[in-house]
């Protein structure tokens, strides 16, 4: 599921229900990168799935960021998971493994009505 949410202009937009960030580092420019880029967006395709940041100049106001930060965004509460675990992508990640180094990171979105505190009442939070 998505979540509707006014944007800056008061105009109705669809945030993403699920995430997957990458944090590459080491990226060595080649083929392969190029093969990879080439293949990523069909494997994006029949999950919903869009880039909202790739790499750019982010400004970091605190602490340092040593790497390029990818974010893409899927339209539903699984998209990210059933994405990565993929065959298409999963081939791609081999791919992407000869030619760069970092995390990747899955995780939900908040529903719009979510507030700051509620971390405090889930059950997975750790003490």
């Amino acid at each position: 599921m998505s979540i509707d949410m006014p944007d800056h202009s008061g105009e109705i937009m669809t945030r993403p229900a699920s995430y997957a960030i990458g944090l590459l580092h080491e990226v060595q420019p080649g083929a392969e990168l190029a093969d990879y880029l080439t293949g990523i967006d069909a494997t994006l395709q029949p999950f919903g799935g869009s880039f909202l940041v790739h790499g750019g100049s982010p400004q970091v106001m605190e602490g340092s960021l040593t790497c390029d930060l990818i974010v893409i965004g899927f339209p539903d509460a699984d998209g990210a998971q059933r994405w990565y675990h993929c065959p298409a992508y999963q081939q791609l990640a081999v791919l992407r493994r000869t030619f760069a180094q970092g995390s990747v990171i899955l995780c939900r979105g908040e529903d719009s009505d979510h507030r700051a505190l509620d971390i405090l009442t889930r059950s997975e939070v750790k003490s």
